[in-house]
């Protein structure tokens, strides 16, 4: 019987949240998020473009795995109205408990990997607002936003899938 009931709140989590996050439904945003270059971004920065935003850690090993592919599809879209934005959502406690140790990390990460788009380190990680409004416990994670701020797809497809370029010529 609680194997029923794990499966019926499964299915009923599954329905709500893609009522919430239905296509053409207003994003979730996120504000003045420390970006590598050393500034601050905030999802209306990029109003008029779509925007992937990848959901990620340094210590995810599918995270990582994506990489070579995302690099790949930001050459192949580069000067297209899309904006590639990479969230580390790293915390205090994947990294002995220092929020300054979460964020050399990241930093290095980005510089050794040579991540291309727009990468910012969300405050707080797990417990940032965009995170939690997103209700995102898994990761890695992936959002298209279209130029107007509207959701096109709250759990869109990895940049290894095909299904991602389909995606993207289907919006453009």
């Amino acid at each position: 019987m609680v194997f029923f009931l794990h499966i019926h709140n499964y299915f009923e989590e599954k329905i709500e949240m893609r009522k919430l996050f239905a296509k053409g439904t207003l994003s979730p945003t996120f504000s003045n998020y420390e970006n590598y270059s050393g500034g601050k971004t905030s999802l209306k920065d990029f109003n008029g473009k779509f925007v992937y935003i990848d959901v990620w850690a340094t210590w995810c090993g599918p995270c990582k795995a994506e990489i070579p592919s995302l690099k790949k599809v930001e050459k192949d879209y580069h000067g297209k109205n899309i904006a590639f934005v990479s969230m580390s959502i790293d915390d205090d406690r994947s990294h002995g408990g220092s929020w300054e140790k979460a964020n050399e990390d990241w930093k290095k990460m980005v510089s050794e990997k040579e991540l291309g788009g727009i990468q910012i380190f969300a405050p707080k990680g797990w417990q940032s607002e965009f995170v939690k409004n997103y209700r995102i416990n898994g990761i890695p994670r992936f959002i298209l936003v279209d130029p107007e701020g509207n959701i096109v797809s709250a759990s869109a497809p990895r940049p290894s899938s095909e299904e991602l370029i389909k995606l993207f010529d289907e919006e453009n």
